[in-house]
């Protein structure tokens, strides 16, 4: 598996605290360790899908990153895009 950059950053922010997601390795992580479990719906199902996708280079990285941004968002976190 290879970590794909994303071409835009993506933070993620929840109870004041940000995290600047920056590759595929550190969303995955990020969706497998730190989501939570109460948010895990279907676009969280396929964000994850995505990032394993992106790594094995079958899908492409950009459509993973979308992915995971809709997941934040059906999570109710706070999703700012780009260099902040």
């Amino acid at each position: 598996m290879r970590d794909e950059q994303f071409d835009v950053p993506v933070t993620i922010e929840s109870e004041g605290s940000g995290l600047t997601v920056t590759g595929t390795i550190q969303a995955a992580s990020l969706l497998v360790d730190g989501w939570p479990d109460e948010e895990r719906g279907p676009k969280y199902r396929s964000a994850l899908k995505a990032m394993m996708d992106a790594m094995e280079q079958r899908r492409a990285v950009g459509t993973a990153r979308r992915a995971f941004t809709a997941a934040a968002r059906e999570a109710h976190l706070v999703v700012r895009e780009g260099r902040h």
